[in-house]
């Protein structure tokens, strides 16, 4: 794990508060992105010809997703969750343990678990916000000891998802929101804690801490970073 301008302090538990780590997920800590859960589940939905079809669109859509992010993650998340209009409540969380285990598990960053092993041995409380949806990265959740996460949550009705996602939707300026929601509520002194993403969308996340980390960022947020002398390091 590669390093530049980062320390800890043994001490991370202050008189006014316990400090958090808090790291976005995709693209920081693993490799894969929403897109690759899309595809695995499309593809393991009951039926030959709805399996081919999901299949295909998903392929389609890929093009028009990442522009869509580029231009905003609130409204890629939006968009995106469509996709899972239709799908199986019990048929999703059926292949979750499969998911993690073909999809998730081989995507880990090497450098991730040393990461949250050394807060922890500090003292910080491990906490992620993602946009992915919760019931997919729950298994991956307790397998890196993470201690609290917030992720998007599916609409279901009659057991079947309707595309919709459930506010709040964890992007950019709401996840900035729900941390100082979770610090004020759980007595976390935000100052002595740390943030970690790989993209400029968490800005809002990274700025309302005392040390925030740049993960293999891209082009804006390493820019950010040298500009704030904020650490930056590499997992890969």
């Amino acid at each position: 794990m590669k390093r530049t301008n980062i320390s800890y302090h043994e001490n991370s538990t202050k008189r006014n508060g316990q400090a958090a780590a808090f790291y976005d997920l995709e693209g920081t800590l693993v490799s894969t992105n929403l897109v690759h859960t899309l595809a695995f589940y499309a593809k393991r939905q009951q039926g030959l010809w709805q399996t081919a079809k999901k299949s295909a669109g998903t392929l389609a859509k890929l093009p028009f997703f990442g522009l869509t992010d580029l231009y905003s993650r609130n409204v890629f998340n939006e968009v995106f969750f469509r996709s899972y209009e239709g799908f199986s409540q019990d048929r999703l969380r059926y292949f979750s343990e499969e998911l993690f285990e073909e999809v998730l598990k081989p995507a880990i960053f090497p450098g991730t678990p040393e990461l949250i092993a050394q807060g922890k041995k500090i003292g910080q409380r491990q906490v992620v916000l993602t946009g992915a949806l919760d019931f997919t990265i729950q298994r991956m959740m307790e397998y890196l000891g993470i201690d609290d996460y917030v992720a998007n949550r599916l609409e279901f009705v009659n057991g079947y998802a309707t595309g919709r996602v459930l506010p709040p939707v964890m992007a950019s300026a709401t996840k900035a929101k729900w941390i100082r929601e979770y610090a004020e509520r759980e007595n976390i002194n935000l100052s002595e804690s740390f943030a970690y993403s790989d993209s400029i969308s968490d800005l809002p996340m990274l700025s309302i801490v005392g040390h925030p980390v740049a993960v293999c960022p891209d082009f804006r947020l390493k820019q950010t970073a040298r500009q704030h002398d904020w650490a930056v390091i590499d997992l890969k």
